[in-house]
């Protein structure tokens, strides 16, 4: 499981709320370990040089702690106060090298703008709450600046099936929602439907989830 996707539970409300996540989050409070973060993040950014990045749906902050280890700094993006807080506390721990380098910022996704053409990564992972996700994905994809890279991965719709329909029909979407929303601006652009990750169920059984990936550059004029 990635830091920011604790997976399905019998217990998930189906719109996924600030509130279901606030005591989601709160949960892994008292954990003072260093979560791993997303691979695809990783493997994307390790290709980069380090810049100033945007990482929307933050979680408790391995990403944004990832990056900001490599040099980047990082807008880091959520709407739950908990999350948050446990990301801050992480990136204290691991000194002001880390720790200033990562602006914490409690916002919601659903109407939240970044700054157009401010950053040079933008990612987004597995996010959750947002209702309106062709919006959310024009907003992210304005906010690359001219050779940024937009990463947006989340999960695939068959993964409904998988879990046992305790996840919110929101939370999915394919490849095709997100080139929806990009135009000529864009130039390398990688789409995959069915990226395969591990995960564990509910009643702690191994399960394949589907992932889905996009990747673009934005062109330089």
């Amino acid at each position: 499981m990635t830091e920011r996707d604790p997976g399905p539970s019998p217990a998930a409300a189906p719109e996924l709320d600030r509130t279901f996540w606030e005591q989601r989050w709160a949960a892994h409070s008292a954990d003072t370990g260093e979560a791993e973060p997303n691979p695809t993040l990783a493997g994307t950014a390790s290709q980069l040089s380090p810049g100033v990045a945007l990482d929307a749906g933050s979680g408790i902050g391995a990403d944004a702690i990832w990056l900001a280890r490599r040099g980047w700094t990082v807008d880091a993006v959520d709407f739950v106060a908990s999350a948050l807080d446990s990301a801050h506390r992480r990136a204290e721990r691991l000194g002001p090298g880390v720790a200033s380098r990562i602006a914490w910022r409690q916002g919601d996704l659903n109407t939240w703008t970044p700054t157009r053409h401010a950053y040079d990564l933008v990612s987004a992972h597995y996010l959750h709450g947002v209702s309106r996700r062709a919006d959310l994905f024009r907003r992210l994809a304005a906010a690359v600046r001219p050779g940024g890279t937009l990463l947006i991965v989340g999960h695939h719709p068959s993964n409904l099936d998988v879990s046992g329909g305790t996840m919110s029909r929101a939370v999915f979407f394919t490849a095709a929602e997100v080139l929806e929303v990009l135009d000529e601006a864009w130039e390398s652009v990688t789409a995959d439907d069915a990226v395969p990750r591990q995960a564990t169920d509910h009643d702690g059984h191994p399960i394949m989830l589907r992932s889905v990936l996009v990747q673009a550059q934005r062109r330089i004029p």
